[in-house]
């Protein structure tokens, strides 16, 4: 395995025009609202002369949340600020962000656990001057037994040594275990709360489980403030379809819900 991360390379990935939910496409006061999530982690996560880089967990409760569109953003936002930043996806169950900016997600993460991939900037996309991304990989048949292996634990390390900010995209702590296999590896935990969908059961319960592996939570991102009704039904309808998709090893087809 190439234990060195080069960030020369100019593989870029590319928005989607009519997704208007991330990075350059966002509204003003969407891309606002990002601007002072972002002054708020930096604030909790001062730089340490011993630490130069921050890695932070990304969650939920439940699916459908927008945690992953809310990883991306931030890590955009940091790195307009002139932090080197990386999107780690290691929602390897249905991951979303490399789709949406028309990446291939092979090879990737679960790959390079694996050892499948040698190098692993081989894996690693540039999305702009200082945002990159390492997409998730296929499917395993055991995606939590590889987010709490030695071999993730020395990808963080090795990573850290590149970036100022690594954001894992985590699975929804009510349907899998992942997330609470990462909380050791991380500095923080954000949990982002979708309005009239997060039950105050099901986001109590995650906390409770955060809180059971000593994980620290930074805070929580409230999330589609201003959806309306109609919307929220439109999307519920999708809900039992959408969880059966973390049980199976290849996941089905994207109904179009923001996650």
């Amino acid at each position: 395995m190439s234990d060195k991360i080069n960030l020369q390379k100019e593989i870029k990935a590319h928005e989607s025009a009519d997704d208007f939910s991330i990075g350059r496409n966002l509204s003003f006061a969407a891309t606002e609202a990002y601007k002072r999530l972002r002054a708020s982690l930096i604030f909790c996560l001062p730089k340490n002369e011993n630490k130069n880089c921050r890695v932070v967990g990304i969650t939920s409760s439940n699916m459908g949340e927008g945690k992953s569109t809310t990883s991306f953003n931030l890590a955009y936002s940091l790195a307009e600020s002139n932090q080197r930043v990386l999107c780690l996806e290691a929602d390897m169950r249905l991951p979303k962000t490399s789709k949406r900016l028309n990446l291939k997600t092979t090879p990737g993460l679960s790959e390079w656990l694996v050892g499948e991939v040698a190098d692993i900037n081989s894996v690693i996309r540039k999305i702009d001057s200082n945002l990159y991304i390492l997409p998730s990989g296929s499917t395993p048949p055991n995606p939590s037994e590889l987010l709490s292996s030695a071999a993730m634990r020395h990808t963080i390390d090795l990573l850290s040594q590149a970036f100022n900010f690594i954001l894992i995209d985590l699975p929804p702590i009510g349907a899998v275990a992942d997330a609470l296999n990462v909380a050791e590896l991380v500095d923080g935990m954000i949990l982002v709360v979708r309005r009239e969908w997060t039950t105050r059961r099901s986001l109590a319960s995650a906390v409770r489980e955060l809180r059971l592996t000593n994980a620290r939570i930074l805070g929580f991102v409230f999330n589609e403030a201003t959806e309306s009704t109609q919307k929220r039904k439109k999307y519920k309808g999708y809900t039992n379809r959408y969880s059966d998709n973390y049980y199976t090893q290849s996941p089905k087809k994207d109904p179009g819900q923001p996650e």
